[in-house]
């Protein structure tokens, strides 16, 4: 019998804490929740969650600095869970790791259906990184291991990936040099009936070049083609372990 998925709330509002603990823990999964940065910290410390839902208005600290500090951490999914509508923080709130973003009101039904996205998106990518070619990519001084979402350059830099920047590296990695369009790019974060926030693939595609470019501002490796979608320009090997 397979565990139960392990999701943690961080809410401010005992209200809220309560609905989200009902709600996801009628679809089976285990909820904690927590009022402050603080509190999910030390939580965090004795047994990681499978997914954090991260309010922006804490007590204790900003929430966009506690999802900056989240995504450091690839054993888990982050999804931001605001009042804050702003296109300005909802882009914040995916440049800083997310790897998804709900607006207050929401529906019960989509917080669910995102979590379980995410979770499954985490899944499907490490099996994946386990599969095939043992995960590893190798492109431009780089080698990308798909199994444990990081990035080691030749000269000994390293980089952690969220789940959904991985997600995107390796479908652009498994296609160098072909035009992929920014709804196939999409496909490879949620499935067909999601409906993630427009500018999402953008935003992340900017995550990775900060990550593998020289000049982010003048990428070389993942070009734009302007009313296409993008481009990876480097041949890529595939390692077999």
């Amino acid at each position: 019998m397979a565990a139960r998925k392990i999701v943690y709330v961080v809410d401010d509002d005992p209200d809220v804490r309560d609905l989200l603990r009902t709600a996801l823990g009628g679809f089976g999964y285990t909820v904690s929740a927590f009022g402050s940065g603080q509190a999910v910290r030390a939580a965090i410390r004795r047994e990681p969650p499978d997914v954090a839902i991260v309010d922006l208005g804490l007590p204790d600290m900003d929430g966009l600095t506690l999802v900056r500090e989240l995504w450091e951490d690839v054993r888990f999914g982050v999804i931001v869970l605001t009042g804050r509508g702003d296109v300005s923080d909802r882009v914040l709130g995916l440049e800083l790791g997310a790897d998804d973003y709900i607006v207050k009101p929401f529906e019960l039904r989509e917080l669910v259906a995102r979590v379980n996205t995410v979770i499954r998106r985490r899944e499907q990518l490490m099996a994946a990184g386990r599969s095939v070619a043992a995960g590893k990519a190798r492109f431009a001084g780089w080698t990308f291991d798909a199994g444990d979402l990081t990035l080691t350059s030749d000269d000994g830099q390293h980089e952690t990936l969220t789940a959904a920047e991985a997600a995107l590296l390796t479908m652009l990695l498994k296609a160098p040099r072909r035009v992929l369009s920014r709804d196939q790019l999409q496909s490879a974060e949620l499935e067909r009936g999601d409906l993630p926030f427009e500018r999402a693939v953008d935003v992340r595609i900017s995550r990775i070049r900060k990550k593998i470019e020289r000049d982010p501002r003048a990428p070389a490796l993942i070009r734009t083609v302007y009313g296409a979608g993008y481009l990876f320009s480097a041949d890529v090997v595939w390692l077999n372990g």
